[in-house]
């Protein structure tokens, strides 16, 4: 394999949905098998990390052995960026927003590096809709057991976001590179300094950092009762190993995979990588059930069913439905418990799903 080229993923199906407070956030499917939903690392665009020298190999290899579903985090990429609040409740407000837009029932959960407390949380709130939860390079409170040394490095860290991310040239945002990705070649290091620029703001990138630095789960792990792999790089320079045998010990039934790597993203050449893929793929395996077929609409609904599910399908919500098929409100729910009954969906993310089998049929 030539280093860094990866042929790239035939297709993502980009779509947007909104998170309670209003922002809109922008997410991805691609890929088959069982569905896996990506708790957002820090840096991501969506449309240019589809063609990455860095992530393609990530979107290529787990979209080989799931339905991956991933997402801008708020003030990133293709989301909203005109946004101040990256609390931990917004954030999670985001990731339940994606996981009822995506229309499955029930997922495994992968966090990310910093999407690691988000991820935790939703775990904890929503036990019933994760099937297994992972964490590649996580943690659940970036702060623990951090020393005065480690707080005032992150005060020098917010500094150069201030003073250099938005600088034509690379120097400042080089220096969070060179700690990602130690080992990569100067092709991929000059993506990831570009990256940095065309995927946020400097206000943007200084202002989530220092909120996502507040962000603890730690109280939420002895409670877990979910299936857990964490996957964790021995020499990673942005959340030391520390980290991922912390959320291993105590998280009960955890399994801890050290990864022979320095990098904090895995290259696509590296032995470590190919690792990560094996016990990611055997880990999921257990929620590859067999897919039963899926319906035919055109047999299964009335005309009217589907032309009020085709408009839901739109965004419209219930009000615009009644006005434009000239239908009391109550005649449109009344037709989407039907679809909901013959596609045998229930619960709140029933219409999502509905949704998707339209699309997708």
């Amino acid at each position: 394999m030539t280093r860094g080229r990866v042929a790239a993923p035939s297709s993502q199906e980009v779509r947007f949905c909104r998170a309670p407070d209003g922002v809109r956030i922008a997410y991805a499917v691609h890929g088959s098998g069982p569905p896996l939903l990506v708790s957002t690392c820090w840096l991501s665009h969506l449309q240019f990390d589809w063609e990455s020298p860095v992530w393609r190999h990530f979107l290529v290899d787990l979209g080989r052995i799931a339905t991956v579903i991933r997402f801008d985090e708020r003030g990133h990429g293709l989301s909203d960026w005109d946004v101040t609040d990256h609390s931990l409740s917004a954030r999670l407000g985001d990731l339940e927003a994606v996981a009822d837009a995506a229309g499955f029932e029930r997922f495994a959960l992968m966090a990310m590096a910093q999407g690691g407390p988000v991820a935790i949380h939703y775990a904890a709130r929503h036990p019933d809709r994760v099937t297994r939860l992972l964490f590649y390079d996580g943690y659940a409170d970036p702060r623990l057991d951090a020393t005065p040394q480690d707080l005032e490095l992150e005060q020098t860290f917010e500094q150069l976001i201030r003073s250099g991310w938005a600088r034509p040239e690379s120097t400042f945002r080089r220096v969070f590179t060179s700690l990602m990705i130690p080992s990569a070649t100067e092709e991929q290091k000059t993506w990831l300094d570009e990256l940095m620029r065309f995927s946020v703001s400097a206000s943007t990138a200084y202002e989530s950092r220092r909120q996502r630095m507040q962000a603890s789960a730690t109280a939420l792990l002895p409670d877990l009762r979910v299936p857990t792999l964490v996957l964790h790089a021995l020499r990673d320079r942005m959340n030391e190993f520390r980290l991922g045998r912390h959320l291993a010990g105590s998280i009960p039934g955890a399994r801890l995979v050290p990864l022979d790597s320095d990098n904090h993203i895995l290259l696509a050449d590296e032995p470590a990588w190919q690792q990560f893929v094996e016990e990611v793929g055997q880990f999921l395996a257990a929620d590859a059930a067999p897919a039963s077929p899926a319906p035919d609409l055109t047999a299964v609904l009335t005309p009217r069913e589907r032309d009020v599910l085709s408009a839901a399908a739109r965004g419209a919500d219930n009000e615009t439905i009644a006005a434009e098929l000239v239908l009391s409100v109550r005649t449109v729910e009344r037709h989407l418990q039907n679809v909901y009954a013959k596609l045998g969906l229930d619960g709140r993310t029933a219409r999502a799903a509905a949704v998707a089998m339209l699309l997708r049929g």
